[in-house]
């Protein structure tokens, strides 16, 4: 699987930016052909303060072919001169190959060992036994 990310840097314009990314961006990437999914994410903090990054929105494909055909078609091209009309100088945009998008995909030993059959053992409630009324 690969995905195409567009990171944008924070807009002076929040409201505006957020009207459009939602109401017209958004839409124009759904709608190019062989989507997977897509995710978009906002930057609540780094390690070191403010993120680098406003929000980022990646876009899933099987391979690299069907991102390749995305791009080239209509849509994809709609898709990329609305990007550059309303965020050229915010948006940076990358491609990446996927692997280990479930955590417990990249390594086995990271699976919990649950058996789906076993039942819980109720927990006895550790509290002391309280006195009903009328008991002295």
């Amino acid at each position: 699987m690969v995905k195409l990310i567009i990171f944008f840097r924070k807009p002076r314009d929040v409201d505006a930016f957020e009207a459009h990314f939602s109401q017209r961006h958004v839409p124009l990437i759904s709608g190019m052909p062989n989507v997977v999914r897509t995710s978009v994410s906002r930057a609540i903090g780094a390690p070191r303060g403010e993120a680098p990054y406003y929000l980022i929105h990646e876009v899933y494909f099987r391979d690299l072919p069907a991102l390749n055909f995305a791009l080239n078609s209509a849509e994809g091209r709609a898709a990329g001169a609305d990007l550059m009309a309303f965020a050229r100088d915010l948006a940076t945009v990358m491609f990446a190959e996927v692997w280990g998008e479930d955590p417990f995909e990249l390594s086995p030993v990271a699976k919990p060992a649950v058996d789906p059959t076993d039942t819980p053992t109720p927990v006895e409630d550790a509290r002391p036994p309280q006195p009903s009324l009328g008991e002295s």
